[in-house]
């Protein structure tokens, strides 16, 4: 036990840290300014790892959980930090990765984004089922006796390096209270009518995880994922859904998968359409865009339009202008730019994501993109540059691993006027800047958060070509 600890900064992953004897101690679930007792969990020669179990004095930058199962589920870890505090700590993060990895000259950054919205925010969740609970630290400590917490069934999120435990959720406030209301409907009724619980080990039972989807056009999909073995086994899920027809008339789009794989994946599994159809849409200015079941939309719709602003007016489109939009998805950004281009040509790794971008330009009447399915490091070389043209603009939004060195090169190779890159992870995105530099210098950096109470922020820049 150390004691009398006090916490300085905001740290990687959701943590806060401390110094301790010119050593970094990383600890969960407090804030710069508590000071604490702390319990060490992990000795590393150049850092320790530790749990705060007790708080002398609470910061003034510490604000009261919202959640009842703070601390316990993954999610959420900054929910004990003032919104306005977690806006400066991902400001630095941003500048911090940046200059430190990227080491690179940049000009003043523009203040942050915020969310307007911090919770109900999200327009997508997945929960999942599982016959193990997973028990607290003092559900585990309680003694013996009638009132000793069970194991039992749970719905809700997976714990993170327990693949097959459940922590079992009743309060998510991440989404609009719907999804409650839903979820602690389901594990009723399962219990009630004696509905197996997926054992994940065994990769048997009946409920396998549910999804929701919430639209700004008032929609709402919902999908349940069974094990179906047997007619029995049929019967329940049919029973289910029809009971969640008539117990939520607000659920536009009904849907199941019945999945015998051992993962929870269904990209590559059938649809059954229950109720409904089997999309819904979402809608940013005058466009409309059709979201699946396996669709990739962003999951806050509010600040993805503020994002996808902040895109567009970077790349300075005039209306002349050949638009290349790297791993573009379903499209979004291509057709939320269209307009103001002469072509834009997207380029995406998922076929399925394809041709929903292609759906979503012939649903908004845009004939002016093109969308190209492959891994872009395949995809984007100079033959396909010749064979399309040379793009005077690049907008690229890749995963959180960043580019391959080849599609660097073959942007190097290509030559734009500009190059707007937006990023989930300012680590990668500082390293590509790097790369990039050569030719390129970075004129704008703009920073949004999507997703607070977490982490993670989105980085947009602007680079023109030197």
């Amino acid at each position: 036990m150390i004691e009398n600890v006090t916490i300085t900064a905001c740290a990687a992953e959701g943590k806060a840290l401390a110094r301790i004897d010119d050593k970094v101690v990383f600890v969960p679930f407090v804030v710069p300014g508590d000071v604490v007792d702390l319990q060490v969990k992990k000795k590393k020669s150049s850092y320790m790892e530790a749990v705060a179990v007790n708080i002398h004095e609470k910061s003034p930058l510490r604000t009261e959980p919202r959640c009842r199962h703070y601390g316990v589920c993954g999610g959420c870890k900054w929910q004990c930090l003032l919104y306005e505090e977690q806006l400066r700590a991902k400001q630095q993060q941003i500048y911090d990765n940046l200059t430190r990895i990227g080491k690179i000259e940049l000009p003043e950054f523009m203040p942050i984004l915020g969310s307007k919205k911090i919770y109900g925010y999200r327009n997508k969740l997945e929960f999942g089922f599982s016959n193990k609970r997973w028990l607290t630290e003092e559900e585990v400590a309680w003694p013996d006796g009638e009132n000793r917490p069970m194991r039992g069934p749970a719905v809700g999120f997976h714990i993170t390096g327990a693949f097959d435990k459940i922590l079992d959720i009743t309060e998510c406030h991440l989404m609009d209270d719907i999804n409650n209301q839903i979820r602690n409907d389901i594990r009723q009724y399962a219990l009630q009518h004696d509905l197996e619980f997926y054992d994940l080990r065994q990769n048997q039972g009946l409920l396998r995880s549910l999804m929701i989807r919430t639209s700004n056009t008032g929609e709402l999909m919902f999908l349940v994922q069974f094990r179906i073995d047997s007619p029995e086994a049929q019967k329940q899920a049919d029973d289910l859904m029809q009971h969640l027809s008539e117990t939520f008339p607000q659920i536009t789009s009904l849907l199941y998968v019945d999945n015998h794989k051992a993962n929870d994946t269904f990209s590559d599994q059938e649809i059954h359409v229950v109720k409904g159809k089997d999309y819904i849409f979402e809608k940013m200015e005058d466009l409309r865009f059709k979201v699946g079941p396996k669709s990739f939309y962003q999951t806050n719709t509010e600040q993805a339009y503020e994002l996808y602003k902040v895109a567009r007016d970077f790349a300075g489109l005039t209306g002349h202008e050949l638009v290349y939009d790297l791993y573009t998805g379903t499209g979004t950004i291509a057709n939320f730019v269209a307009h103001q281009a002469r072509q834009v040509i997207g380029i995406e790794y998922v076929p399925e994501a394809i041709e929903d971008a292609k759906v979503n330009s012939d649903i908004n009447g845009i004939t002016n993109t093109l969308f190209y399915a492959g891994d872009m490091k395949d995809i984007l070389n100079t033959d396909f540059i010749e064979a399309h043209g040379r793009p005077d603009v690049i907008i690229t939004d890749p995963p959180r691993a960043g580019m391959h060195q080849d599609v660097i090169n073959t942007i190097l190779s290509a030559a734009p006027r500009r190059i707007v890159y937006v990023s989930c992870n300012p680590a990668t995105q500082a390293r590509d800047l790097q790369l990039l530099d050569v030719d390129y210098k970075v004129m704008k950096v703009q920073p949004v958060d999507m997703f607070p109470h977490t982490q993670h922020v989105e980085n947009v820049v602007l680079l023109e070509k030197r």
